[in-house]
């Protein structure tokens, strides 16, 4: 529940970052968000498959994957959002 509240706060605050976007970069911001979101999404139920392993080998590699994928997610919201401030520094 708490990682929901998260995200939908992030949500919120990137909303009104978003603001200050060219379209473009609007676009490629929303896209990295929507490209986490669905990392984090398999990152969770990555998680969830860990927690009803029957061995801890399984459940070990499990959580590992889980971590890459959020990781991953980090790493696309940081590129686009990069990308994304590329765009307007140009547009300026």
């Amino acid at each position: 529940m708490k990682k929901l509240a998260f995200v939908l706060a992030a949500a919120g605050l990137m909303t009104v970052a978003a603001c200050h976007k060219t379209d473009q970069a609007a676009a490629v911001d929303n896209a990295g968000d929507n490209a986490a979101a669905s990392l984090d999404n398999q990152g969770d139920m990555l998680s969830a498959a860990a927690d009803n392993a029957s061995n801890a080998s399984t459940a070990n590699a499990l959580d590992n994957s889980a971590d890459a994928a959020h990781n991953s997610a980090d790493a696309v919201k940081a590129d686009a959002s990069n990308k994304a401030d590329a765009i307007d520094n140009a547009a300026k």
